[in-house]
């Protein structure tokens, strides 16, 4: 039976009144080696319908290796309940602004990665994506990210795009204030981490990597 693969991206278009949204590479790339290694890629919006793309984020040139990706951007089914007992092989995050307003606090979410946690299945993010960690709680209440190791988008990175004062958070410190043991790369360089089935990527230039190292951990469970 083939792996199944549900990627979760943001609906949120906003940032300091700036457009923002999902950051296409690392949605599109990662779903592309996905579909490359044969899996049954679901992907799912929190609020459905059409995806915002940060401008920022958008090629020159189109990529046809990503058409397939861009195009179910157009009308995505929104999260749902059934999404949290679909018995996903891994679930994938990839980042965008958008991702700090909306990942974070959805309980759906929570749950989906809840599950994935404690049934021992793929986590996998980058980038801005790991928003969707820091309130996880596994069910004795410890936090999902305590004492794992973890890399996102860095503090340093943050500050560099002028943007710490338009984020609700630094996501950097808020995975260590959690408990996680946060380990960082040069910035705007490809850096990512593979603890167990936890995997974490830093910036765009990590997407590849982390879709890689995604793969790795569903085929070796």
């Amino acid at each position: 039976m083939g792996k199944k693969v549900l990627i979760v991206v943001t609906s949120s278009d906003k940032i300091a009144g700036n457009d923002t949204g999902l950051w296409l590479e690392e949605y599109a790339a990662p779903y592309a080696a996905f579909v490359k290694q044969g899996y049954d890629v679901t992907v799912r919006s929190i609020d459905g319908g059409q995806v915002p793309l940060d401008p920022n984020s958008l090629p020159e040139e189109e990529n046809l290796e990503w058409q397939e990706a861009q195009a179910i951007l157009t009308n995505t089914d929104k999260l749902s309940e059934d999404d949290v007992s679909a018995g996903y092989d891994a679930v994938y995050l990839p980042g965008g602004h958008g991702t700090v307003f909306d990942f974070p606090d959805n309980l759906l979410l929570q749950r989906v990665l809840r599950e994935h946690a404690e049934q021992d299945r793929v986590i996998g993010s980058v980038c801005h994506g790991p928003t969707a960690l820091v309130h996880v709680t596994l069910s004795d209440g410890t936090p999902l990210v305590k004492g794992r190791r973890v890399n996102a988008f860095t503090d340093e990175e943050e500050r560099d795009m002028g943007l710490e004062g338009a984020v609700p958070f630094l996501l950097e410190s808020t995975l260590r204030e959690k408990g996680a043991q946060f380990e960082g790369g040069d910035k705007w360089t490809d850096f990512s981490i593979r603890d167990g089935n936890l995997v974490t990527g830093q910036n765009p230039m990590s997407s590849e990597s982390v879709a890689r190292k995604i793969i790795d951990a569903v085929e070796n469970r």
